[in-house]
């Protein structure tokens, strides 16, 4: 139980105290988050996924099989929360909104100090490959569904994606790797992509925190809770069930994808919204700040429901 409590105080206090940061400036300061969120989706979150999918050392097997698992997870996930949502009574843009918590995790900021903590370099570089994959998935399918709810449905949601940095990066990063013209780590150039990339994860957690701050999140919270459920209860039973199928030769690899898919909802969801579908509004809600109040709790409530799956997972027990 003390690792544990140790997993989270260095894991999750960090991310809560940036995050606050943001809060509080935003609350002395009127801040505009959209200059910010430009900066990392143009700018950034390249660079990062470019610079971590270029230098992972997993093997090529590993790499496709957990691609194929992210890419099963989401579209399971999909279907989930599009008819879970439904069934609520959510409507578009909230509808969109609640698929996009449902179906990216917090990968990066949280998933990658908790899996290095829990599972040591595998458990790290595992996360970062997750953090990769999964972050083409979010400005191909994410800028899809958060372009549909503002109303972009069909190709001018499509056609939004190529104008994202990021899936550029990630095409130059596979094919670097492939005919092994990726520079060592320690030339200057790499060590500038890795500086930049990382730049992005306080960023992110600072735009958090001015959302929050500029959110009505008392009249989002009573929507909230079936995304909440969905991400906290149903996605890893989801991601543990996909695992099982795959069958990772390694087990530690299977874990830590267990373990990222349990992760709370990731931040990128909520700057895609403010980046697509800014102003748009369901029942008097801004789809923001809906979205902003789902990473809020699921990334509060997750101390718990972590603690819980990582002890299963370290015990063996399932896989």
């Amino acid at each position: 139980m003390a690792d544990l409590v140790g997993i989270f105080s260095s894991a999750v206090g960090p991310i809560v105290a940036i995050a606050g940061v943001g809060y509080v400036l935003a609350t002395v300061k009127d801040l505009d988050p959209e200059p910010l969120n430009t900066a990392v989706v143009y700018v950034l979150a390249p660079a990062l996924v470019f610079h971590s999918l270029a230098v992972t050392e997993l093997e090529t097997t590993t790499l496709l099989r957990v691609a194929v698992g992210i890419a099963a997870f989401t579209a399971v996930m999909w279907a989930i929360a599009e008819t879970a949502g439904r069934i609520v009574g959510e409507r578009e843009p909230a509808l969109s909104g609640l698929v996009l918590v449902a179906i990216f995790c917090n990968s990066g900021n949280l998933g990658i100090p908790v899996s290095d903590f829990a599972f040591g370099e595998i458990g790290r570089q595992t996360a970062v490959l997750f953090l990769s994959v999964q972050s083409v998935l979010m400005y191909t399918v994410g800028v899809y569904v958060a372009s549909r709810s503002s109303g972009s449905a069909g190709l001018e949601g499509v056609r939004r994606v190529f104008y994202i940095p990021l899936v550029y990066a990630v095409a130059a990063a596979l094919i670097a790797r492939s005919l092994n013209l990726v520079p060592s780590a320690e030339t200057a150039s790499m060590e500038t992509l890795q500086l930049v990339g990382e730049a992005s994860i306080p960023l992110m957690l600072l735009i958090l925190g001015i959302q929050l701050a500029r959110s009505d999140t008392a009249a989002a919270v009573s929507r909230a809770w079936p995304a909440t459920a969905l991400k906290l209860g149903v996605a890893p039973i989801v991601g543990l069930g996909i695992a099982l199928v795959l069958g990772f030769q390694d087990p530690t690899v299977a874990r830590v994808f267990v373990l990222e898919t349990a992760m709370p909802a990731a931040v990128t969801p909520l700057i895609l919204v403010i980046e697509f579908a800014d102003g748009s509004r369901s029942g008097g809600v801004l789809v923001s700040e809906y979205v902003s109040t789902c990473v809020f709790l699921t990334t509060v409530l997750s101390i718990p429901a972590l603690t819980l799956v990582i002890a299963i997972l370290q015990s063996g027990v399932v896989i």
